[in-house]
């Protein structure tokens, strides 16, 4: 199955960060942060959204930084996702 995002929705899927400190340490589960660095997967068409024209900006494999608790996750075939609205990515990685 395939995700098309809508208006100016952008489908991302987290980037896993490292399990453990730089002093060695090993986190558990509950221990860590929910990652904010994403690769973006699909992107919405933009067009007129709450009356105002967007231009999407981001496009599929970019790296972005998104807000902690932004967006809607959801599941495909079996792949973890969420689906934010391009206003809640704050940058883009390079």
């Amino acid at each position: 199955m395939k995700i098309k995002p809508l208006a100016d929705r952008v489908v991302i899927k987290l980037v896993e960060e490292e399990e453990t400190t730089k002093g060695g340490l090993i986190l558990s589960g509950s221990a860590k942060e929910k990652p904010q660095v994403a690769e973006v997967l699909a992107v919405g068409p933009g067009g007129m959204v709450d009356g105002k024209e967007v231009q999407m900006i981001v496009k599929v494999g970019d790296k972005v930084l998104t807000s902690k608790y932004s967006g809607t996750e959801v599941k495909v075939d079996g792949e973890e996702c969420t689906i934010v609205r391009q206003s809640d990515i704050l940058a883009v990685v390079e």
